[in-house]
């Protein structure tokens, strides 16, 4: 696959406006996906491994936005593969596999990749 960037939620993510990783990633999407800024706000209770199943809040959040349930499967299969073989956060923290800087960058970059595949991506970040 093609190698990509993201959309840098990371600098979204305890940067000036200390968001928790679910929201970081919201903000970066938060053209193409139409997000509110309320909606930003009520992704805070999601971040540190509060999301429902305590999954990771970054994944969480790409859940939310890729209706597709197959397409959220290869998404959640290739983020698990990356963080140690999990996509809990708490069993992802104890690995050591990845940082929860390094699950917001996964997030990002398999989120824009599925975007890209997808045709869906907006013009303004070609």
């Amino acid at each position: 696959m093609e190698q990509t960037k993201g959309k840098n939620a990371a600098k979204h993510y305890h940067g000036a406006d200390q968001l928790n990783c679910a929201q970081a990633i919201l903000t970066a999407y938060q053209k193409e996906f139409n997000i509110r800024e309320d909606q930003i706000s009520d992704y805070k209770k999601y971040g540190g491994g509060k999301a429902e199943g305590g999954v990771c809040g970054a994944l969480y959040a790409i859940k939310t936005l890729v209706k597709n349930e197959d397409a959220f499967g290869n998404i959640e299969r290739a983020f698990s593969r990356i963080a140690g073989g999990s996509s809990i956060c708490k069993e992802i923290r104890k690995s050591k596999q990845l940082s929860c800087m390094g699950c917001v960058e996964v997030a990002d970059e398999l989120l824009y990749r599925y975007i890209k595949e997808n045709n869906t991506l907006n013009n303004r970040e070609k």
